[in-house]
């Protein structure tokens, strides 16, 4: 299979690796440089382009599928409208409209179109609540990823990521240091949502669905504070209500809505397609990140 990861960043490194491991042929695409060079360390082919800019796409080869994978880089909702709407019309128009379109594409979305759910479960049938005008726009993203392709003859999927973590985003010292607000804490290992990703694909999966990848255990975010203090052997942080948090007074209304969100993510949808996940829980994934605390706090 020849996939195109259009935004190849984080977890589109690894899902190329993961990919060209199992004999696929794997082609990142990155506007930078630097992008295009990391693409390359991690063993497989780069190809320069705005994913953006139709005319620039017309560089990147024919392939069986796409994976939208890009990022707004944490700014602003219309930063995140011009790459996750226009970007996505744009890529799925493009690939689209050659003579041999893709038989599929990926659009990887965000847990954040829930909203809030008052701590409630949420799943794949669950109708969607955005919070902030950026998840407003995840949730318009995610209804192009569906219907769109369909009008150039091939079908979309949503994969839905919890918070992700992993190598260079553990968020140990942020939880360690305190104070921690309550709340729910869903997430997925980097490894797994690229893995949850290259199964859909080359098992043939989810065709014209939505599929949540999140891991086994929604966490709340004072007992996985507790817990991590304890493994890294030093005292639990300082935590606070959400009531106490918001009346600190310097939150912006995007924040207050955050802190506001409550939820927890069943995979059970991605578990029923079986697939098995390399880290099931924060236990798992977090062992690395403590193991390497504990061995500098010892020097």
């Amino acid at each position: 299979m020849k996939v195109a990861i259009l935004g190849c960043g984080h977890v589109g490194l690894e899902l190329g690796r993961q990919l060209a491991e199992r004999g696929h042929e794997p082609i990142g695409v990155r506007r930078s440089d630097d992008g295009i060079a990391r693409i390359e360390e991690a063993g497989f082919e780069a190809e320069q382009a705005d994913i953006t800019d139709r005319e620039a796409l017309a560089s990147v080869p024919d392939v069986d599928a796409i994976v939208f994978a890009a990022s707004s880089g944490g700014r602003g909702a219309e930063a995140a409208r011009e790459v996750y709407v226009e970007g996505l019309r744009t890529a799925i128009e493009a690939f689209g409209e050659r003579d041999e379109p893709p038989e599929r594409l990926v659009y990887t979305s965000s847990t954040g179109v829930h909203g809030d759910h008052d701590g409630d479960w949420v799943d794949e049938e669950t109708p969607l609540e955005p919070a902030t005008e950026k998840t407003e726009v995840l949730a318009k993203a995610e209804r192009i990823a569906l219907e769109l392709p369909t009008e150039y003859g091939y079908e979309g999927t949503v994969a839905r990521y919890a918070g992700l973590y992993g190598p260079g985003r553990y968020r140990l010292e942020r939880y360690l240091e305190g104070p921690v607000t309550e709340g729910y804490l869903n997430m997925v290992h980097r490894d797994d949502a690229a893995g949850a990703v290259r199964y859909l694909l080359t098992e043939d999966l989810a065709r014209g669905e939505t599929v949540q990848v999140v891991d086994d255990e929604p966490a709340s975010k004072w007992a996985f504070a507790d817990w991590l203090a304890d493994e890294c052997g030093v005292e639990r942080p300082a935590k606070r209500t959400k009531e106490e948090r918001l009346a600190d007074g310097d939150l912006s209304e995007a924040s207050r809505r955050r802190i506001l969100t409550s939820k927890r993510c069943s995979n059970e949808k991605l578990r029923g397609l079986g697939y098995e996940f390399v880290y099931p829980t924060f236990r798992e994934g977090y062992r690395a990140a403590i193991e390497r605390y504990r061995d500098e706090s010892a020097d």
